[in-house]
């Protein structure tokens, strides 16, 4: 499997290069990035063959099997699209698109070329909610409330190295996407109430700094979400699973008890990374020819969500 990694200069390509270094059977045989200069050090420094500065470049070369898209979020669904109308199989970093529009889009094209397309919702993947799941699958655990703090102090245009970026984040098509995307898998249901506030507009940034989310499912199960920019202290998505057996916290790919006794989750996947274990579905569902976890189609439903949230929130 003969990757090509987009962004791969940005705080998640970067990732995104170390875990496909722990893959066997998988290379990055070229690089995409917007300086030349930094992304050809990229290349030299990792030992990779080609870089350039557009993807129609990495697209059009025989040795490249799939794309990992870790563009900016504007991009990823035109991006996609790109990569699947150019017969490659793509890995778009969350979210797949910022509207619903586009992503209605993307899963067309996929279901037309046939191709694989997913997206990289990465707690689907992470050891801590991958045991959640397990226990919900076999009938062990059912979430009565997911309660989720969504927390970041970015009050200028900063990526997660705390390095300049020339795009605007955004917290509910990038951030809230991961947890209403969890919400519906874990539950298995699509959600049907919602609500939504949020905060002032930032005078430059021109978006929202904080937010808040109320998800219900029909089973009755509900997720509050808090979200901020403006939050000094630790940062990251802390999730608190409120069970008919038990409560869990869930810390990227750490898991705690309610009473902070961690659990053991050796043995639940091949590897304590969860972007790691995200490519590794990608490559694997390629070369088995099958649709992955986390396939376009699949987050479709969240996206859908997203957009009757985004309603809400033009509506205030």
């Amino acid at each position: 499997m003969r990757l090509c990694v987009a962004g791969a200069a940005g705080a998640f390509g970067q990732k995104h290069l170390d875990a496909v270094a722990n893959i066997e059977g998988a290379e990055v045989v070229s690089v995409v990035g917007t300086r030349p200069d930094v992304i050809k050090q990229v290349a030299e420094e990792r030992g990779i063959p080609h870089y350039c500065t557009d993807l129609a470049e990495a697209l059009a070369r025989d040795d490249v099997d799939g794309v990992l898209l870790a563009t900016p979020t504007s991009m990823h669904a035109s991006q996609a699209i790109q990569c699947l109308e150019a017969g490659k199989h793509v890995m778009v970093e969350i979210p797949m698109a910022d509207n619903i529009e586009d992503s209605r889009k993307l899963v067309e094209v996929q279901q037309r070329t046939g191709l694989v397309a997913m997206s990289g919702q990465t707690r689907r993947f992470n050891p801590s909610h991958q045991w959640i799941h397990n226990k919900i699958q076999a009938g062990e655990l059912n979430v009565q409330q997911m309660d989720v703090q969504t927390y970041f102090f970015r009050r200028t245009n900063t990526n997660a190295k705390g390095q300049a970026r020339s795009w605007t984040d955004h917290l509910l098509w990038h951030h809230a996407c991961h947890t209403v995307d969890l919400f519906q898998y874990q539950t298995g249901e699509t959600c049907s109430k919602v609500q939504a506030l949020q905060g002032p507009i930032h005078p430059d940034l021109g978006i929202a700094m904080d937010m808040s989310i109320g998800l219900k499912v029909p089973s009755g199960a509900i997720c509050t979400l808090s979200l901020s920019f403006n939050n000094e202290g630790p940062f990251g998505t802390f999730f608190r699973y409120i069970c008919d057996q038990g409560t869990y916290i869930a810390r990227y790919d750490d898991l705690v008890d309610g009473y902070e006794n961690p659990i053991d989750l050796s043995g639940v996947t091949v590897s304590n990374n969860g972007i790691e274990l995200q490519d590794r579905e990608f490559i694997a569902a390629v070369k088995e020819g099958r649709e992955p976890n986390s396939s376009v189609a699949q987050v479709l439903p969240a996206m859908e969500t997203l957009d009757k949230l985004e309603q809400l929130l033009e509506a205030e």
